[in-house]
């Protein structure tokens, strides 16, 4: 890998983490406050309208954004206008075609999950679409260009903007509707927009032409990507949406309120897999498929280390925690609160999985398995839910995971010769060598400065 591939990784993968970390503050503090404000049955339209909005824009976004940063940042400049057009290009009828899905589906979806208002909202947030369609493509264009700024400062503005108006309203005991939610989110997605064009401006040189060539180029990189993260997208909402038609919408607010107390367990994982990328890229560049069994198993290992203590005590406080984060009204939620609690101890295993894979150049094993997870759960889903209501969601979500759990280890004993017992092994190792090696300098330096 070249070092400014290296430096990419590098610099993107700190980004992410950023980004993530601000993400949490701002949703969860969001989430903390509309909570409280909406009855149960609002709070869950709210929830599926947002998951639904979600899929179209992961549909749009997942098809770029990797390939237009790639090709970008590792092209020649003479390339670069080609590449834009093609991008633009891409996204346009992307944008088009969530618009027309959205207008197509929002009287069913108002019809299924019987709030009328619903046609009106979905029909707004066609601006969104368009202005964060606009701004996720400037975003993209600033990071190929290995700079950052713009991008964390547009994300405040469209997130904080949402947090610091619903937080605003919940202090004055203001009404808050979902329909002035949506007039909110145009707002921030045009400021963001704005903003993010004059970070950007001086890299806007696409060609008037459309290239045929890069237009093939940025959809042949892309469409694995985008498949996992639609397959991905689907898996994390498929539950809530199928409640809101089988059961009611208050079913999947309450759904929402156990997925979003375990938010916090994707920390370590999502922080972690972001640093092995690059890494594990470089390792299996120089040392073949030798290096994933040891790069999976540690770095696995290093994350249960984190999230194991972290959820036990979830287990044991979770009345204390769901009251504390959602109130006395979501006291339902706990018992899908402990189900989920387990299937959290196997996110470790399924998110280094696919960067394991993406490091070595698989995608399309990558794909292919999380579309059969998305396959399974929906299928468990639907018969679940007939049959234990809210609960059938969980227990679905828990039996897709053992199954995928047994696929994904049995492809990384074909491949890499995995042991998925040595990640517990390096997990309990973790504490002494931490101690060893950061806690006692660290304890000694104190100690000789007094």
């Amino acid at each position: 890998m070249s070092s400014n591939n290296r430096n990419y990784w590098l610099k993107s993968g700190s980004l992410n983490l950023i980004l993530n970390i601000q993400a949490l503050i701002f949703g969860f503090g969001g989430f903390f406050f509309l909570v409280r404000m909406l009855d149960k049955h609002s709070f869950g339209i709210w929830v599926l309208f947002t998951a639904t909005t979600t899929i179209f824009e992961t549909i749009r976004g997942g098809l770029v954004q990797n390939a237009l940063i790639r090709f970008l940042s590792g092209s020649s400049k003479e390339d670069h206008p080609d590449i834009l057009s093609a991008s633009f290009f891409i996204s346009a009828i992307l944008i088009i075609l969530c618009i027309v899905a959205n207008i197509s589906l929002a009287g069913y979806f108002a019809r299924i999950w019987n709030y009328p208002a619903l046609v009106q909202m979905f029909l707004l947030y066609n601006l969104v679409y368009v202005f964060q369609a606009m701004l996720l493509q400037f975003q993209w264009i600033e990071q190929a260009h290995f700079s950052f700024i713009g991008v964390l400062i547009t994300n405040t503005i469209k997130q904080g903007g949402f947090f610091f108006y619903v937080a605003f309203c919940f202090f004055l005991k203001a009404h808050i509707s979902l329909i002035s939610l949506i007039y909110l989110q145009v707002i921030c997605a045009f400021a963001g927009m704005v903003t993010e064009y004059f970070f950007v401006k001086e890299f806007l040189s696409a060609s008037k032409k459309i290239s045929r060539k890069w237009v093939v180029e940025l959809f042949n990189y892309g469409k694995y990507v985008f498949g996992t993260s639609v397959s991905a997208m689907l898996s994390s909402t498929i539950n809530q949406m199928m409640l809101g038609a089988m059961v009611s919408p208050d079913a999947a607010g309450v759904y929402n309120v156990a997925m979003r107390v375990t938010t916090v367990a994707d920390l370590p994982t999502n922080a972690i897999g972001t640093a092995v990328f690059p890494q594990s890229s470089r390792r299996f560049a120089e040392q073949g498929s030798n290096a994933g069994k040891y790069m999976y198993e540690k770095s696995v290992g290093t994350i249960l280390a984190l999230l194991i203590p972290a959820l036990f005590l979830l287990l044991v406080f979770s009345n204390f925690v769901v009251n504390i984060i959602a109130g006395t009204k979501y006291t339902d939620a706990i018992p899908i609160l402990h189900i989920t609690i387990v299937t959290c101890v196997m996110n470790p295993f399924f998110r280094l999985f696919g960067v394991i894979m993406d490091s070595m150049g698989s995608p399309k094993t990558n794909f292919l398995t999380l579309v059969l997870y998305a396959t399974l759960n929906l299928s468990f889903t639907f018969f679940f839910v007939k049959w234990m209501q809210v609960m059938g969601a969980v227990y679905a979500t828990l039996v897709t995971d053992i199954i995928f759990f047994i696929v994904i280890q049995v492809l990384l004993k074909k491949k890499f010769n995995v042991n998925f017992f040595n990640s517990f092994a390096y997990a309990v190792k973790f504490y002494p060598e931490f101690t060893a090696h950061y806690l006692k300098p660290i304890y000694a330096k104190v100690k000789n400065r007094a």
